[in-house]
């Protein structure tokens, strides 16, 4: 259990806060169900809100990072940060990499171990640790596919690397842990 005062929740977009395992473009994405009240269970307690997603189709002209920013923007997120590059571009931003988190903390003023990821994919955990962050695994999306993986020794070092200080039925849970 969290002892700190959370300063900031950096959470996954695709399977983590709507959508699938599968990346939907802004305009056809659905937000699950218990989404908003998470969101607003956040503000409420006076928590910042960062959206922090790879969405490789920037890159290939799918979609324009202008549209996954205003869609996050319009759930209620206080600021977005985007990897639109492709997994074989090799960039420095894309999760795993901490990046994307040590970038937001530098722009807010954040210590990132009074932090928290909340995410579906075992790279969101592994950027989190990198960083320093509590992190989050919710079920929802590659969670329960992704938890399975790990839980069943296909990728041992990689769970002792990154193993999540939580695992939330979805993001709800995930908030109502992190607030408690």
């Amino acid at each position: 259990m969290t002892t700190y005062k959370i300063q900031a929740v950096f959470i996954d977009r695709d399977g983590t806060i709507g959508g699938s395992d599968q990346v939907v473009y802004p305009g056809v994405f659905k937000l699950f169900s218990s989404a908003k009240q998470s969101i607003d269970k956040l503000k409420d307690a006076g928590v910042s809100i960062y959206s922090f997603t790879n969405q490789p189709g920037i890159s290939r002209g799918e979609a324009s990072i202008n549209d996954f920013r205003d869609e996050l923007l319009s759930f209620g997120f206080d600021k977005v940060y985007i990897c639109p590059h492709q997994h074989e571009d090799r960039c420095s931003c894309r999760k795993p990499s901490p990046a994307l988190l040590a970038q937001a903390a530098q722009d807010n003023d954040l210590d990132l171990k009074n932090c928290a990821v909340i995410g579906d994919r075992w790279t969101d955990m592994i950027a989190a640790k990198r960083a320093g962050c509590t992190k989050v695994l919710v079920k929802t999306g590659s969670g329960e596919k992704d938890l399975a993986k790990y839980l069943n020794n296909q990728f041992f070092d990689e769970w002792l690397e990154a193993a999540p200080d939580h695992i939330a039925e979805d993001l709800l849970d995930a908030v109502k842990w992190l607030l408690k």
